[in-house]
């Protein structure tokens, strides 16, 4: 009896996050594995002609901004990821071994910064940042004699478009990862540093056989949770480029596929478009499970628990 009450007790404690995550998560996802085979759904008249189990996907699959917004997808998520653990981690290291704690703490605020603030404010900030024509980035570059480049103005290029994109979205993922790194920096036995030093490791090898196997269930999960955070791109495009998702004169060239999901939910009162906004969806599921299932058996053998 007294069990019963509290499994009563349980579930009354977790019905509200249970009633946000039925709402907000897990209908959704249902919603959109019915969706995706109706054919030519319209929304706003709620009818569609039959069943269908290719249509839609086919319609993606063949849509030829799909084939430019998966690749951006990819870099984005192949480039900035790596990068940002790999940064991370070093400005953890180095802010870990600060000697002075009020330095510490002041620098740890300046790092945590970006994690509190408007994505799209900051966007706005790179943009400004990498103007042809009084931007810091190539007010630097002029410094070496290098003539201005045209990163994000009037009809700039693919590549320099995303490689300021890059360094943006690189950027931005440095907060929360430096944020984890330190609580597992200031976690571990001090006893191996000083088991290193007697042995006179260096400063190198103290940081490859001990800091980094020490870290690797954080340096997992932060890799893990980056890739699933990529791969859904999209507000980092809109407050860099803004609704064009790209510079001026070359728009779409920054669209990736969340981008192109919303463009679908735009037409949703177009018959169909509704059904190819979830089938571009369960692709880009599809796309992350398989990427989280090969980083977890990669990690399998490289993480090193206790």
């Amino acid at each position: 009896m007294l069990e019963d009450r509290h499994n009563i007790k349980s579930w009354f404690y977790l019905a509200p996050a249970l009633v946000l995550l039925g709402t907000f998560i897990f209908y959704p996802i249902f919603n959109a594995f019915f969706l995706v085979f109706l054919e030519d759904y319209n929304y706003l008249r709620g009818t569609f002609e039959g069943f269908t189990l290719t249509q839609n996907f086919r319609y993606v699959l063949t849509d030829p901004n799909f084939h430019l917004a998966m690749g951006n997808t990819m870099l984005i998520a192949f480039v900035s990821v790596p990068l940002s653990v790999v940064i991370a981690l070093l400005i953890s290291v180095w802010l870990n071994a600060v000697p002075i704690k009020r330095l510490q703490g002041f620098f740890q605020t300046i790092f945590f910064l970006p994690y509190v603030t408007n994505a799209i404010a900051i966007g706005m900030a790179f943009a400004f940042l990498f103007n042809q024509h009084y931007g810091l980035v190539n007010w630097f570059l002029g410094l070496f004699g290098i003539s201005p480049i045209n990163w994000v103005g009037l009809r700039a290029g693919w590549g320099t478009a995303m490689f300021s994109l890059l360094v943006y979205v690189t950027w931005l993922g440095l907060a929360f990862k430096i944020m984890v790194f330190l609580s597992g920096l200031q976690g571990i036995d001090k006893q191996y540093y000083e088991a290193a030093r007697v042995d006179s490791a260096s400063r190198s090898r103290i940081f490859r056989r001990i800091t980094v196997p020490l870290l690797s269930p954080m340096i997992m999960y932060i890799t893990v949770t980056s890739f699933i955070g990529a791969f859904k791109a999209y507000t980092e495009i809109i407050g860099m480029f803004g609704e064009r998702l790209g510079p001026a004169g070359n728009d779409r060239a920054m669209i990736t596929i969340v981008a192109l999901v919303y463009d679908a939910l735009d037409r949703s009162g177009t018959t169909g478009a509704l059904s190819e906004a979830a089938a571009a969806a369960l692709i880009l599921f599809g796309v992350t499970l398989i990427f989280t299932f090969i980083n977890m058996q990669v990690s399998k053998k490289r993480v090193h628990y206790g």
